[in-house]
């Protein structure tokens, strides 16, 4: 039997149907006729409507354009009307307010300070109080101190402003990295109606203007990424710029700012890879690329986060609190600092009387008195402590350690201190040699006590010690504030130092002082001379001496770190630890007084942050089911791809975000708090918003039509949107009902 004539396609198909591979998406089905049967051709075959594949719901960048802008508006307003919303209450002073409040107004007063922090935060502060009308006379005593009459409205409102301002910069960076208007809005609600989020944008704090600038280098650096397919344009250059100037600002706030640098130095090591890798861009192209990143993200950054140090120092220019944290060549610059505008002898000669300072952080002067240390303690010899204030028994005189040679007689001659010379210091006020042997310390184990001894300046072998210099040869003079010195025992080798630890009444609490012998150079072994007085010798200005901007900035970092290292908990406070941070396990009293009939507690939405949690795991299961559909050759639908390319590289760098700005804290020996957890959950809420849009998109696209899929993926969406605004809402009911209760009662 004949096979049939082979039927062709019609001339003129039907409008928006095209010729595909059998079963793709708008092909057209032939039907054949069976073969064998001899019938008649019967025309042209009747054509059938393909079954469509599921489609999953439209994407939001299909979105009406005017819905943005719409979306946008209302999650500005939000933010700002939970933000400001009783603003002024509590009346008093709350949590770190203490703290920050006060050294806002010390800016307003040009009074130098101390803090752990880098200048920035508490530089805006104190700007925002003296636009605000705040004089800066309020002490911040304690938490629960009431404002009174006081302006402090104005600080509260800066750092409300920026808080709200988190809302909308974590809504575009999500709306960027996921073209999706419904993830930009649920990672925005989740904010808004977050408890914790809105209390600690309250108060006068560094955390909502840290979370300010890390969300402005996270959005300029994801804005920056979308403008890749046209580079050095103006705005791939803005959003370039924009990221450093960010960068600057996250790390003039807190060291943590740190860890957004490392979020942005990898994505655009990852960027630099690629490019590399594309054998169509010259290498000169490549160079071009290279050498704007470091003018953006190095450069640009590093001058304007030294530019903050400028203006910190060249306000705060009179004495304060801060002083003692800093050498005494800093100390001579400072307006009423007993070094500011003095004169003294240069270069160190025996006979001259001076006063030693220890290095280490808030380190105080070498000192003695008449005390002995008590039975059981070391040898029963005159005690020797670091001292942190001026004191008439901070003097000693610097003697040849084999000579008793009146060096104040003016017909001896003049002999220089050098490095290496081996001395004695005699105590001025109860003619007793610095003294050590190899009897234990008072607090430290294993460390040698240091007494002073002798009579009228005659004591033993044990009084001899050997000046050196820090980077220093032999032979060269000995300079008063800038000379760092280290004094090693003769008799034992140990080197002088202070422990920092404080000794008991005893010892009138002050700072133990010991001779240890591990030769470990750090700032505790390590002395200045400050005072020094000598006749014979010309005195010159202070301000001869006085350290370069580069000294003062390297000086500055070395003691912000140590205080960050040496952070404790105060007493009766609560701290945490970072696996508490994520279930909201516990928070932070801020209104910390009894007394007071308004107080505040720091906790989270339970809802918004256990959601969180469990999309992170949720997101892990996601990604790696992806990857392993991609690896076996799964083919995706065009839809699908998308939600895969949304999930892998923009809730990638969302992931990366959460670790590098949590991870880290389980390896800090310092003390912790809950607020330290936020920046990391402003990254697992947006995670949270990917994460969920993607799979009720995902499993929407199962139903059909399309109309229902919709239905579905729009009831998901609400659904987790009442179930975090139910929470926010049951919660202020209840403050309500309880303060009508309050009134009712009062």
């Amino acid at each position: 039997m004949r096979a049939p004539r082979p039927v062709r396609p019609p001339r003129t198909p039907y409008p928006g149907l095209r010729s595909s591979r059998p079963g793709a998406a708008g092909s057209t089905a032939l039907r054949m006729p069976a073969a064998g049967r001899g019938q008649a051709d019967p025309g042209p075959p009747r054509q059938r409507e393909p079954r469509q594949p599921r489609r999953l719901p439209p994407h939001s960048a299909a979105s009406p354009a005017a819905a943005r802008p719409a979306a946008l508006a209302l999650v500005i307003l939000l933010s700002f009307a939970s933000r400001f919303h009783r603003l002024a209450e509590p009346p008093h002073v709350c949590w770190d307010e203490t703290h920050f409040g006060k050294m806002g107004s010390y800016y307003i007063n040009r009074t130098f300070f101390f803090d752990v922090h880098p200048p920035l935060g508490k530089m805006l502060i104190g700007l925002a109080g003296y636009l605000s009308g705040y004089d800066g006379t309020f002490p911040f005593q304690k938490p629960g101190d009431r404002y009174e009459q006081h302006n402090y409205v104005g600080m509260r409102g800066f750092c409300a402003f920026l808080g709200s301002c988190l809302v909308p910069l974590v809504y575009l960076t999500v709306l960027e990295l996921s073209k999706s208007l419904p993830a930009a809005l649920l990672t925005a609600f989740l904010l808004i109606f977050d408890t914790g989020c809105i209390t600690l944008s309250q108060y006068i704090l560094l955390d909502p203007i840290l979370m300010f600038f890390l969300m402005g280098a996270v959005l300029s650096m994801v804005k920056c990424n979308s403008c890749a397919d046209r580079p050095f344009s103006a705005s791939w250059w803005f959003w370039m710029s924009l990221t450093g100037v960010s960068l600057a600002g996250a790390m003039g706030v807190k060291f943590v700012g740190l860890f957004v640098v490392l979020l942005v130095g990898l994505n655009t090591m990852h960027d630099l890879w690629d490019l590399l890798g594309n054998l169509s861009l010259s290498l000169v192209m490549f160079g071009k690329h290279l050498l704007a990143r470091v003018l953006c993200l190095i450069l640009l950054p590093v001058a304007l986060y030294t530019a903050v140090f400028a203006v910190h120092f060249t306000v705060l220019n009179k004495s304060g609190p801060g002083d003692g944290f800093f050498s005494s060549a800093f100390q001579s610059q400072l307006i009423g600092n007993n070094l500011h505008n003095i004169s003294v002898p240069e270069h160190l000669a025996y006979g001259s009387v001076v006063t030693m300072k220890n290095l280490r952080m808030a380190g105080g002067y070498l000192h003695s008195h008449w005390h002995l240390y008590p039975e059981g303690v070391g040898a029963r010899q005159q005690q020797v402590t670091a001292y942190l204030h001026k004191d008439l028994n901070n003097f000693w005189i610097i003697k040849k350690h084999d000579s008793d040679t009146d060096l104040s007689d003016p017909s001896i001659p003049v002999e220089f201190l050098r490095h290496g010379d081996i001395i004695r210091l005699e105590h001025k006020e109860t003619s007793r040699n610095l003294h050590s042997h190899q009897h234990e310390a008072p607090l430290t184990r294993k460390h040698f006590q240091v007494t002073a001894y002798g009579i009228n300046g005659t004591g033993d072998s044990n009084d001899f010690w050997r000046i050196e210099v820090v980077g220093r040869k032999a032979e060269k003079l000995i300079r008063v504030l800038r000379s760092q010195v280290r004094l090693t025992h003769v008799a034992t080798g140990c080197i002088l130092g202070s422990s920092g630890k404080i000794l008991p009444k005893w010892g009138w609490e002050q700072l133990e002082v010991t001779c240890t012998p591990y030769l470990k150079e750090t700032p505790n072994s390590l002395w200045n001379f400050e005072d020094h007085i000598n006749p014979k010798l010309p005195n010159i200005s202070l301000d001869v001496l006085k350290p370069s901007f580069a000294e003062i900035l390297l000086e500055s970092h070395m003691v912000m770190i140590q205080g960050n290292t040496a952070l404790k908990p105060k007493d009766n406070e609560v701290t945490s630890k970072p696996w508490h941070w994520p279930i909201n396990y516990q928070g932070l009293r801020f209104s910390g007084v009894n007394e007071t009939d308004y107080r505040v507690y720091l906790l989270g939405n339970p809802v918004i942050w256990w959601l969180n949690l469990i999309t992170i795991g949720l997101y892990l299961l996601i990604t790696v089911s992806t990857a392993v559909a991609l690896k076996r050759g799964v083919q995706l639908t065009s839809e699908l791809k998308e939600l895969s390319r949304v999930v892998l590289r923009g809730g990638g760098q969302i992931m990366l975000g959460w670790l590098l700005h949590y991870l880290p804290f389980f390896m800090m020996g310092r003390v912790l708090y809950f607020h330290h957890y936020f920046p990391a959950m402003l990254f697992s809420s947006m995670l949270t918003g990917i994460t969920w849009d993607t799979l009720l998109k995902f499993f929407a696209g199962f139903w059909t039509p399309s109309t229902t899929a919709r239905k579905v993926y729009g009831a998901g969406f609400l659904a987790l949107v009442l179930l975090i605004i139910y929470r926010k809402c049951s919660h202020c009911m209840s403050h309500w009902f309880t303060e009508v209760m309050y009134m009712q009662e009062g």
